[in-house]
């Protein structure tokens, strides 16, 4: 049986199967590299010039440590060898191909450009692809799949799978948490999962930042299984490493709040996103039914389709003059060439705990007090400006938060226990069996979730902040 290996940064010497050399091998996988894991976090964090392509390897060899620590593992022989087909073997390869492949359908300069495609929306001027979705929603996730479905030719994804006897179906259902396994789903998507184990390590790696960091061994050394019933297993972790998973989840909040949302570096992802988004409206990008087709007919071009490709197209639409909008052109020149704009401040703007027990309405309150002075400012652009001042208000779709709160969880339809929900993590003690981490008296973490963390930033153009100063109103 061929086995090949990677060596990682993290993890030391990573192997591999055959299939999943190939599927590594293939320039759908390749295209990995040319995508940076952290947008444009480099222009503040220089180190940060990680790729998704050693991340989904990394988040594939978490997932194989997980199941390896929870005991739902095969062992290498069977790992390794192609006929080795039974139900545990193939769920094991399987949720290794879909760790391995999560983010397969990421967009140039990951969620960045992303939010523009979703922000633009599907494009009527243009009949889609044969055969395509006509109203498959413009996210990552859909690409992927889309991906992993109907690349049926040489080279492709869904070709390297059904030759080694995968279910394609299966494996998009495990990626998006929707699979029949509760474990599968849990290992894919949960606050604990193989994706943020990896990711919390790597991009603190990269950065020089150490909030990311915390006890990886420990918590893999006491994950358990408990019973779902109906055959079903689920995961969490042994009550004495408690405190390893609340230092995870701490720094995860906290990575969040210093590195993601840094309003410094995130000055420049919320530019190329309105750089993307005007991009789509005037037409000068592959729009998402370009690029299923192309997926489905094996063009080249998405396979270019990446980090390279967008700042490209920056360059060229600012040297041919293709933008006549003067706040679009000076957004590409403030990206190209890491011209910061300026952050408003005004007491809205500033970022604050605010508590999540009931604090949709405070939220919603805030959030519309935003919107309403960001319009202020732009009437007085409008009423007063020489034509090149703009705002551009990052308001939070999602808020940090550490996990989310008892009273959230209630409010949801289920049937039986809180443990059986999906995301939480969940504690197993010998005694009482499994609980929520946010149901135990001495966690902190079930204080701490009743908090979030609110982020807005609005930034302008020097033109702008003047004009907003003559009339007092920053």
């Amino acid at each position: 049986m061929k086995r090949g290996v990677l060596y990682d940064v993290l993890y030391g010497f990573v192997p591999v199967t055959e299939w999943e050399e190939k599927i590594i091998n293939s320039p759908f996988f390749q295209r990995l590299r040319w995508v940076k894991q952290l947008s444009f976090a480099d222009y503040i964090f220089p180190g940060a010039v990680h790729n998704r392509f050693s991340h989904t390897i990394g988040v594939m060899h978490s997932m194989d440590q997980m199941l390896r620590a929870l005991g739902l593992a095969v062992s290498d022989d069977e790992l390794h060898n192609p006929k080795a087909t039974n139900q545990k073997a193939m769920l094991h390869k399987s949720l290794r191909i879909s760790a391995l492949m999560h983010d397969i359908g990421t967009f140039p300069f990951s969620h960045t450009v992303e939010y523009g495609y979703i922000r633009h929306g599907n494009d009527d001027r243009r009949k889609p692809k044969r055969g395509t979705a006509k109203d498959l929603v413009n996210n990552h996730e859909h690409l992927g799949a889309f991906i992993i479905k109907n690349t049926r030719y040489e080279g492709g994804i869904t070709r390297i799978l059904e030759d080694y006897g995968f279910d394609v179906q299966m494996i998009s259902k495990i990626i998006k948490g929707e699979s029949p396994y509760a474990v599968a789903n849990q290992l894919m998507h949960s606050d604990l999962d193989a994706d943020r184990m990896d990711y919390l390590m790597r991009d603190s790696y990269y950065t020089g930042i150490q909030y990311g960091q915390f006890d990886r061994d420990y918590i893999l050394a006491n994950l358990t299984t408990f019973d779902l019933g109906r055959g079903q297993v689920g995961f969490g972790v042994r009550d004495n490493a408690m405190r390893a998973v609340e230092d995870f989840l701490i720094a995860r909040f906290n990575w969040y709040s210093q590195v993601v949302k840094n309003p410094q570096s995130s000055k420049f992802d919320v530019i190329s996103t309105a750089i993307a988004e005007h991009f789509l409206n005037e037409d000068l990008v592959h729009q998402f039914h370009d690029l299923l087709g192309m997926i489905q007919e094996g063009d080249e071009r998405f396979y270019w389709w990446n980090d390279v490709y967008f700042i490209n197209r920056c360059q060229e639409v600012r040297h041919l003059g293709l933008v006549e909008d003067p706040k679009v052109n000076e957004l590409i020149q403030m990206l190209l060439y890491r011209q910061a704009p300026k952050t408003v401040h005004h007491p809205e703007f500033e970022h604050r705990i605010l508590e999540s027990t009931g604090s949709e309405a405070e939220r919603e309150r805030r959030i519309k007090r935003i919107r309403a002075i960001v319009q202020d400012f732009e009437d007085v652009i409008e009423k007063h400006g020489k034509g090149n001042e703009w705002i551009l208000a990052d308001i939070p779709q999602k808020d940090i938060s550490f996990t989310a709160s008892k009273e959230k969880l209630n409010k949801k339809e289920r049937k039986g226990p809180l443990y059986l929900e999906q995301e939480p993590v969940k504690i197993v003690t010998k005694r009482s069996g499994p609980k929520l981490l946010i149901e135990v008296e001495n966690s902190i973490v079930r204080r701490l979730a009743d908090y979030i963390n609110f982020v807005p930033n609005v930034y302008a153009n020097d033109a702008a902040i003047k004009l907003f100063k003559s009339k007092k109103l920053i």
